[in-house]
């Protein structure tokens, strides 16, 4: 699809060319052998994940993925040898957003068990293209992409100093809007991905899945609730609801007036969309790249469609997860969800683990899932898959609290889910 020419003014940036450091740290994260882990996924209650056999390799730091910058763009990266890779574009809300495809080597032209995938919170799909490879080599087709105002998409355009011209046309200043999150928009676009993903000849339309971390592990929630193709889903140290409560928000009425007061502002234009990777107010949530849009985020519960989602679903969580409460998000959803399902525990974890040190796990528990649940019978499976039972796992183990939720000042207690129900186990 070629890019549309604009006519302004003032050109629009480019989102990578922004991007300044040197981007070696994501070269850190270890070469991932599938079958030299060993995980069990069977039971009745969460997953424990052994130590990967291939032990004794140094712990990988817990890195805030959206702090890594430099990192090569979709149409100059290079895949490792033996995955077929492509970047393509396509549109969201006429806004263009860049795709980046894997697969493995022999598999061109053949239709292929696909699975969708995206960012969290700040972050880009470069990020992303180690768990993109370590899917294709699975057998999938990956479709990675960035949101609207992120890595290789281009942002929505505001005018301005707008000036009539000749037959009704005129002439513009416009600023591309980057680096902000809105998590309306960005479930959006997930949409839009999905309806583009399904026009690829190599995708099979009847096995697709999705994989979101973070924020985007509630956006897949509310993409299985409301798109019924979708096949299996796994959500990675699921944020699922972004609306303010202790400890996270000391004062959560305070965080929910102050983005009133902030969405009225940029509603009568006393106040710009916020500036390109601005960091969350402190009282907001804490120092994380890509500042939420008014009252955006604190509206944001895609932990009440959960009950909507029929799709096979698996939850991977951090025992230790430190940026909000396990047990009213990802337990939660786990806990509301339908059809299959499943939460793996990741002990002794925190929430940036899931990108560093636990990335193995995290990845090859996604695997397996899909395996069970995307894949055609007779498929080679990392491991046996047993599909005579759909599974329906506990979601509730012994909680492990970050510090101050024991606490019964407003800390979360009555939004912790309620015990698994008897008609499922």
């Amino acid at each position: 699809m070629a890019r549309p020419a604009a006519v302004a003014e003032q050109p629009m940036k480019s989102g990578f060319a922004l991007l300044a450091c040197a981007g070696v740290l994501v070269l850190a994260l270890p070469t991932f052998a599938l079958a030299r882990t060993t995980i069990s996924l069977g039971g009745g209650g969460p997953a424990q994940l052994p130590i990967p056999l291939n032990g004794g390799a140094p712990r990988v730091p817990a890195i805030d993925p959206a702090t890594l910058q430099g990192l090569s763009s979709a149409r100059d990266y290079r895949p490792p040898e033996g995955i077929g890779f492509k970047a393509t574009d396509f549109l969201s809300e006429n806004v263009r957003l860049t795709a980046q495809w894997f697969w493995a080597a022999g598999n061109e032209g053949r239709k292929l068990p696909t699975v969708i995938v995206a960012p969290g919170w700040g972050a880009t799909a470069a990020n992303l293209r180690q768990d993109a490879v370590d899917l294709a080599r699975a057998g999938y087709l990956v479709m990675l992409f960035d949101y609207r105002g992120w890595g290789d998409s281009d942002g929505r355009v505001m005018l301005a100093d707008k000036r009539p011209a000749a037959d009704g046309a005129f002439t513009a200043q416009v600023r591309e809007l980057r680096g902000y999150v809105d998590p309306w928009e960005q479930v959006e676009d997930w949409f839009n991905a999905f309806s583009y993903a399904v026009a690829d000849p190599m995708v099979d339309a009847g096995r697709i899945g999705v994989l979101g971390s973070d924020l985007s592990g509630g956006h897949v929630i509310d993409v299985a609730a409301r798109e019924p193709r979708v096949k299996a889903l796994v959500s990675e140290v699921t944020s699922a609801d972004t609306r303010p409560y202790k400890p996270y928000q000391p004062n959560p009425a305070k965080a929910v007036a102050d983005a009133d007061a902030a969405a009225s502002r940029i509603a009568t234009g006393e106040a710009p969309y916020p500036a390109d990777r601005a960091r969350v107010p402190s009282g907001q949530g804490g120092d994380l790249v890509g500042a939420p849009v008014g009252a955006k985020a604190v509206r944001w519960a895609p932990v009440e469609q959960a009950n909507e989602v029929t799709a096979p679903a698996l939850f991977v969580l951090a025992q230790k997860e430190e940026l909000f409460a396990n047990t009213n998000n990802g337990q939660l959803a786990c806990e509301r969800v339908q059809g299959p399902r499943k939460m793996v525990m990741l002990p002794n974890s925190t929430h940036y683990d899931i990108y560093g040190a636990e990335r193995e796990r995290a990845v090859t528990a996604a695997i397996d899932w899909f395996d069970r649940y995307l894949k055609p019978a007779g498929a080679p499976t990392r491991v046996p898959v047993n599909r005579k039972e759909p599974e329906r796992g506990e979601c509730n183990p012994p909680p492990l609290p970050p510090a101050g939720e024991e606490k019964k000042d407003g800390s979360g207690e009555g939004h912790k889910a309620q015990p698994t129900s008897g008609r499922f186990n």
